[in-house]
């Protein structure tokens, strides 16, 4: 289905800074100065999440994806702070990269990445390519985490005007986007499907809904029957939920 096999990288994109700050202003017409803010609090929890994201799904290498070879004090500091944070967990794979190499390198050779670590603009730009890797934004799920909320979402925010309201979206992300959530929320070892009680308002779990989900979409894309038109078939989203639904009860 895919360009390349094997390919199982986690990019961590921090979400809050870089050039997504919004501080711009034009100092006279035709000039445009755009401030690119990093600092050391935000790189340092970023990269601390992405150690830790590593340490606990058995992940082997991390990978600080920068432009500090330019922009030696922005991303410099994003860079020495990521070395820093590595130094409490030696037994991890410490890499960085510079994020225009790290995008060739991406493309030519994607198994070589594991955990991939790096700034806004750059996490934007590393997950599209990442997705157009193994099949397209329909297929990569994401999340948002944050001390106090997280969102689920699927990968690459690609709205998909031009099949708005035509039944052909491919629902893989959003649906794996939801099982993440479920993890999150440590359901993934208490809940496999719901199940209705005498009272119509309250549901149960019985037992691992985020890994029966999971396993039935992986099923059906692996089946190949049934697949939407950005993955080379012609079902249509309604088609390929209910493939999952049918695959679940295989489960």
């Amino acid at each position: 289905m895919t360009r390349h096999a094997n390919v199982d990288m986690c990019l961590i994109r921090e979400n809050t800074e870089g050039e997504y700050s919004g501080l711009e202003h034009q100092p006279v017409p035709g000039v445009v100065e755009s401030l690119k803010i990093i600092t050391r609090m935000k790189s340092e929890r970023i990269s601390r999440f992405a150690f830790s994201f590593a340490k606990a799904n058995g992940r082997q290498k991390v990978t600080c994806i920068h432009k500090a070879n330019i922009m030696k004090l922005a991303d410099g500091l994003f860079r020495s702070t990521f070395h820093e944070v590595a130094k409490d967990y030696p037994r991890l794979i410490i890499d960085d990269l510079i994020v225009d190499n790290a995008s060739m390198q991406a493309v030519s050779n994607p198994q070589q990445f594991d955990v991939l670590v790096m700034p806004n603009l750059y996490g934007s730009i590393m997950s599209n390519i990442g997705a157009a890797l193994v099949g397209g934004p329909g297929i990569i799920p994401g999340c948002n985490m944050g001390r106090e909320y997280s969102v689920f979402e699927p990968g690459c925010r690609h709205v998909g005007l031009d099949i708005k309201g035509t039944n052909l979206a491919n629902p893989t992300a959003l649906v794996l986007s939801a099982t993440m959530m479920l993890r999150h929320l440590g359901l993934d070892e208490s809940a496999t499907r719901y199940t209705h009680l005498a009272s119509p308002c309250c549901i149960r779990f019985d037992a691992d809904l985020q890994s029966r989900i999971s396993q039935a979409v992986y099923a059906v894309i692996a089946d190949g029957k049934v697949r939407t038109k950005d993955m080379g078939g012609s079902a249509s989203t309604t088609d390929f939920t209910n493939a999952i639904l049918h695959q679940m009860e295989l489960i």
